[in-house]
């Protein structure tokens, strides 16, 4: 994010409405699972299947990306007149949903994005998107670590240590791959995943 920031790669102002949307979306989520329920066995469920279902919503979006993109999909030219209202809307959507499953703040967060701004670079657009989803991901950090004590520390540690270093290595693995075959894999990877969360 701060890279981006530096390169001026952010639409600050996009940030600022998906923001107003997602992070008291995010914290209302926390609280409402905090109080309906009294331990987090019993919405163990309602995780999973979200996490199934943003997973088979972000694969589609990877495979149809070109198509949302193209100029025969013009749904842009009629929703940029309320692109503000629409993107404070798709906000509290990705808020509820990433703060029940941990998906959703990248590759649906940039598809809105495309939709609503296809005058944008690519580039602003990841900017814009990275720059959204770290405040909102370390909301719902915070509101699993501290309200709903769902987050295993040593279970991060260990995802951070592999994580970590596997960045450097998946970059340039993803550089010489080809782009098409990359996302092709990846979506359906998360669409498998996804489907047997559902069904599971």
């Amino acid at each position: 994010m701060v890279s981006h920031a530096r390169q001026k790669t952010i639409e600050w102002r996009v940030v600022i409405f998906l923001a107003l949307g997602s992070l008291p979306a995010s914290l209302l989520t926390t609280q409402l699972l905090s109080k309906v329920f009294s331990d987090s066995s019993e919405y163990q469920s309602l995780l999973t299947h979200s996490l199934g279902i943003m997973l088979v919503l972000t694969s589609l979006v990877i495979i149809f990306r070109g198509r949302l993109t193209a100029k025969e999909f013009s749904v842009q030219q009629k929703a940029h007149k309320y692109a503000d209202l629409i993107v404070l809307l798709s906000g509290v959507f990705l808020g509820i949903f990433v703060t029940l499953s941990s998906v959703g703040a990248g590759a649906f967060g940039a598809a809105v994005l495309m939709l609503l701004y296809p005058y944008l670079k690519t580039v602003k657009i990841v900017g814009t998107d990275i720059a959204h989803a770290v405040p909102l991901t370390l909301i719902a950090g915070l509101g699993h670590f501290f309200i709903l004590g769902n987050v295993d520390l040593i279970l991060l540690g260990s995802l951070l240590v592999g994580s970590l270093p596997a960045i450097h290595v998946g970059t340039k693995l993803g550089a010489r791959m080809p782009s098409d075959l990359l996302q092709t894999l990846i979506a359906m990877i998360l669409l498998g995943l996804g489907v047997k969360f559902i069904v599971s």
